[in-house]
């Protein structure tokens, strides 16, 4: 799936899907999951949340997008205004090593 990018001064009221609308007085970039279950994804940009690459064709955010909070759990980078897929699960517990010790 691709991303086309908009600069934006406000934040619109509704979004389009496949669009990341960018506000870069009020720090964020936006989108509806791409996953397409239509919740809006908010990515603060800062120096300890995300950073955004624009390099006058395409856009990039850093770090991926993981969305643990919605029913999806989507989680996908956006390089190029292009989304990547991460096929994860967070929440599967990890198998824990079982020692036994014998004295």
């Amino acid at each position: 799936m691709k991303f086309q990018h908009k600069f934006l001064d406000e934040i619109p009221g509704e979004l389009e899907n496949g669009i990341l609308y960018i506000s870069i007085p009020y720090k964020v970039a936006l989108h509806l999951c791409a996953c397409g279950c239509k919740n809006k994804v908010v990515a603060r940009l800062s120096p300890k949340d995300w950073k955004l690459i624009f390099d006058g064709e395409s856009t990039s955010l850093f770090p991926s997008i993981g969305n643990w909070n919605f029913k999806c759990k989507s989680h996908y980078w956006i390089r190029n205004d292009t989304i990547i897929n991460i096929v994860d699960n967070p929440l599967k517990k990890k198998k824990r090593k079982k020692y036994f010790f014998f004295f």
